[in-house]
């Protein structure tokens, strides 16, 4: 009998297990097109991700001051490169789409593409961990060869295509053995029989990331620097040496001995070839023609980034020719034309080339984020125009401090801290400064203008800007804009009837928005009017004032910005759904000429500034429900929804606290039962839309409003869905929600079904 019953229960577990699998199964076949749907949005993610681990969920528990900012959610626990991530994404699409595809080739070949696009991510992984390792020594050597050997054999059994991540991998080996004393490998030498461009470039890339010049030792230094040369003299090709030769890691680790040296070896390999030993510093004047040498050292001239080089190479380059203009060299050198103008004019023709070339290759660093070898080249280029251009002296000032802002906004500026007082007393100098005659670029103004609004500096900015200068200075307009935004930050906290710079940003506002018409008779005799968009009645365009708003982080400038184009959507007549912002009220109710302000470009503008501001930061409760509000406001209820449950979460501490009553206003449509009067026509309209409906049975549970209830039955029964209707019916018999019940009953029900729903949401959406 006991036996019996064992078998019993053993078989009502199995039966058990058995439903609890097919209903797991069930749910995941549902939810299937919603998982494809978020993992190709995954996949365009350019973050690294991180994960908790037990470490960090223990923390979770400790005391919030205990923490220490180990929980924090942008670096808390294990970090997930981008690369992995959308590796195994890929992975995961081209099987779930493999799986579909045995009745649709369209879903085949998506499946291709996700697995190819796999294989070369692993690629890319691969060569990554292992030039990583070149400068850590951890992973085994063992390994390493294990894996090329893998590689090698699949190669040579006719796979061709991994023919590239053979020498990639190889060398990223060899360059690991010659660091550690070790002799070249023979695969090396095998697959360097047949060198071409592609392969010369990826060797000097794992070259110059396999080792810092800064810390590493002389040893380190001395294998690296013989292995360069080693590979130059088994090199036939000279085009290839040269392109070894003229790199910065081989001028930086050979001596001018070494290179002498080289060259006499080159000589005894090859008699045909010409050498010349100049006492130049230059080491290749390999070439016997001077139409080639000339070739050679232009390009030597493109790559360096040495202002003591470039200078070298020029000289030699003006004594070899008086016919060249140098500075042409490259069409990626780029002045402003503000400075080319005068930059054109020096007579001497070294000097011109050399402070163009200078001064293009120091924006183009700056561009690129390669600050410290920017800031050498503006040196030099400045100590070269004092000399004799007091006017490129203060262009060279110039643009040395727009360099200096940058290079702390990248640095410690990101986590921060205040920049020195001695960088911020040079940007009053620039804004004050009054000197005629000196180009001027418009950057340069935004950049300081935005430094001061960024780093609080209101005070200073609310400093009068005289009215003749900003008739006369088209750059001091921007300086003006930041007074007002500056005055209107000060203002904020008084009354309303104080603020008067609010009323002055305004009106300014107002007019860039505002666009001017023109009537033009047609050939019937017609008169019609035109708008032109471009033609702006204010200080600036309004594509100037995107880029100089671009240019803000400080979270109330820009949510006064932001409420200041809120009101000004909201004025418009047509308008049906306002949108909220925060300090929205400071602004006037009424526009004069209505008609003039081209509330096109205002929405767009609006759109802009909220996706902007919420790249500053993302978790602004009031900018997200701006953007939650854009959304409803053009019938994207899913959308608005996310926002909404966002900006909710954010600060209510994931809806373990009560939202702020700010937060959710009467018009968010499917939190309909939170407001004191349920909003029924929006409900109704909200589960109407299609997408949102299809799996919106699991949350019936956390409804409490018996009438919405009572509409979702009406509404599958229109639908014919018999299962949701019936779900829906059964949530109505729920005991909790029995209109008899007492009030505090109700109200629990309401309260802990209002907690499970927001949750769910909120992770449902992110």
């Amino acid at each position: 009998m006991k036996v019996g019953l064992e078998e019993l229960e053993g078989m009502n577990q199995m039966q058990q297990e058995k439903e609890l699998t097919e209903n797991i199964l069930k749910v995941l076949k549902e939810q299937a097109s919603d998982s494809i749907l978020v993992l190709e949005a995954a996949l365009k993610l350019n973050k690294d991700l991180y994960v908790h681990t037990m470490r960090t969920l223990d923390f979770l528990a400790m005391e919030p001051g205990m923490v220490n900012g180990e929980t924090e959610s942008s670096t808390a626990g294990l970090k997930i490169k981008t690369e992995e991530m959308q590796c195994q994404v890929c992975y995961d699409l081209g099987a779930a789409y493999f799986q579909q595809g045995s009745t649709n080739s369209a879903v085949y070949e998506n499946a291709r593409e996700k697995f190819f696009r796999t294989k070369e991510l692993i690629a890319e992984e691969v060569i990554k961990i292992f030039v990583e390792d070149n400068l850590t020594f951890s992973l085994p050597v063992q390994f390493r060869q294990s894996v090329l050997r893998e590689l090698f054999q699949k190669a040579q059994q006719g796979n061709e295509a991994l023919d590239e991540i053979c020498f990639k991998v190889c060398a990223c080996n060899t360059v690991r053995d010659i660091l550690e004393g070790r002799t070249v490998s023979v695969p090396f030498n095998q697959l360097f029989l047949r060198p071409n461009k592609e392969k010369i470039d990826f060797l000097l890339e794992v070259c110059s990331r396999s080792i810092n010049l800064e810390k590493a030792s002389d040893s380190l230094k001395g294998n690296m620097a013989a292995f360069l040369k080693n590979v130059c003299l088994g090199l036939e090709d000279l085009q290839y040496v040269f392109m070894i030769s003229s790199h910065e890691l081989f001028i930086t680790l050979l001596k001018d001995e070494e290179r002498k040296l080289l060259v006499d070896q080159m000589r005894k390999r090859s008699p045909r070839v010409n050498l010349c030993i100049k006492p130049v510093t230059s080491f290749y004047d390999i070439p016997a023609s001077a139409s080639v040498n000339i070739g050679q050292l232009e390009h030597q001239l493109i790559l360096s980034v040495d202002p003591w080089r470039i200078r070298q190479i020029l000289i030699e380059l003006h004594g070899m020719t008086s016919e060249r203009q140098f500075w042409t060299v490259s069409n990626k050198w780029e002045v402003p034309s503000v400075y080319s103008g005068v930059i054109l004019g020096i007579k001497d023709n070294l000097t011109r080339d050399l402070v163009y070339i200078l001064m293009a290759k120091g924006l183009h660093c700056s561009t690129v984020k390669d600050f410290s070898h920017a800031k050498q080249l503006f040196a030099a280029c400045l100590e070269l125009v004092t000399e004799f251009s007091p006017k490129l002296r203060q262009v060279m000032l110039n643009e040395m401090l727009l360099l200096d802002i940058h290079t702390h906004e990248a640095g410690t500026g990101q986590s921060g801290e205040r920049p020195p007082s001695d960088l911020i007393s040079r940007v009053r100098g620039y804004l004050e400064m009054r000197l005629p005659d000196i180009p001027l670029r418009q950057v340069i103004a935004e950049e300081c203008v935005a430094f001061m609004l960024n780093w609080r500096e209101n005070e200073y900015l609310t400093l009068q800007v005289p009215a003749l200068l900003l008739q006369s200075n088209p750059y001091v307009k921007v300086i003006h804009l930041g007074q007002l935004l500056a005055a209107t930050c000060k203002e904020l906290p008084g009354p309303k009837e104080s603020r008067r710079t609010a009323k002055d940003l305004w009106e300014v506002i107002v007019q860039i928005c505002s666009v001017s018409s023109q009537h033009k008779r047609g050939n019937d005799g017609r008169v019609s009017l035109i708008k032109q968009r471009e033609s702006t009645l204010g200080i600036m365009y309004r594509s100037e004032l995107l880029s100089f708003i671009k240019k803000l982080r400080e979270p109330l400038v820009l949510t006064i910005i932001l409420s200041l184009f809120v009101k000004l959507h909201n004025v418009r007549e047509d308008i049906v759904n306002d949108i909220t912002a925060e300090h929205i009220s400071i602004w006037p109710s009424s526009i004069p000429n209505l008609q003039s302000v081209d509330f096109e470009a205002v929405a767009i503008t609006v759109k802009e500034l909220v996706r902007y501001a919420l790249s500053i930061n993302p978790n602004n409760h009031s900018w997200l429900v701006i953007q939650a509000d854009i959304y409803f406001a053009t019938n994207q209820y899913s959308a608005a929804l996310h926002y909404y449950l966002q900006a909710g979460a954010v600060c209510s501490d994931f809806f373990n606290k009560a939202v702020p009553p700010d937060v959710y206003t009467d018009q968010v449509a499917i939190l309909c039962q939170f407001l004191r009067e349920i909003d029924y026509k929006t409900a109704f309209k909200s589960l109407q839309e299609q997408n949102s409906h299809d799996a919106m049975d699991s949350y019936y549970d956390y409804i409490w409003d018996v009438t919405i209830l009572e509409y979702l039955t009406y509404l599958h029964h229109k639908r014919g869905e018999t299962d949701k209707r019936q779900i829906a019916i059964k949530a109505i018999g729920q005991t909790e929600l029995n209109a008899s019940n007492p009030e505090e009953v109700l109200q629990l029900a309401a309260q802990r079904r209002k907690k499970k729903f927001l949750q769910a949401m909120a992770k449902l959406y992110f």
